[in-house]
């Protein structure tokens, strides 16, 4: 992409190729509620894109505490589950600034890489995680205004070098 366009563009400047978490931003997203606790929180697929409704925070039973303490005060949140056959890294993206936690079992796994872009929505935010295969994982998502936000995972390409 030429510079002058680059500059142009909110969503350029991610220093991972997301061009796929971008194509897929721009792809129609299948609306479901997201859960107030872990039996009622959906299951997402690696790959394609979801608008979740979330709730008032104070109406969410986490899986385990958030990473971060966010304000509930107007705060929204919600969860998801997911499972990934193979483990690998993985990216969560989201279309809006919520925190977003990954809970395997009752423990938080670790984010070991994020990166963001002001005034991209398509995606705003991108959360790097190792996940474990074959195991099932809850998404927790809080600490942000609004009733809906736009998510995806997608494998994460190998590193080159």
């Amino acid at each position: 992409m030429c510079a002058a366009l680059a500059a142009d563009d909110p969503c350029a400047g991610f220093s991972w190729d997301v061009g796929r978490e971008r194509a897929l931003f721009a792809t129609t997203a299948e609306a479901v509620p997201a859960g107030r606790d872990v039996a009622s929180a959906p299951w997402l697929v690696p790959d394609r894109l979801y608008e979740l409704t979330v709730v008032p925070q104070e109406q969410v039973t986490f899986a385990s505490p958030p990473g971060r303490n966010t304000p509930v005060d107007g705060a929204s949140a919600g969860l998801a589950r997911l499972r990934v056959t193979t483990a690998g890294d993985f990216r969560v993206s989201l279309d809006q600034g919520f925190w977003v936690d990954v809970v395997a079992g009752h423990d938080l796994v670790a984010s070991t890489d994020f990166q963001g872009r002001p005034g991209c929505r398509a995606p705003h935010k991108i959360v790097l995680y190792s996940l474990p295969g074959g195991q099932d994982l809850v998404l927790q998502l809080s600490g942000a205004a609004g009733s809906h936000l736009r998510i995806t995972i997608t494998a994460a390409a190998a590193p080159t070098r």
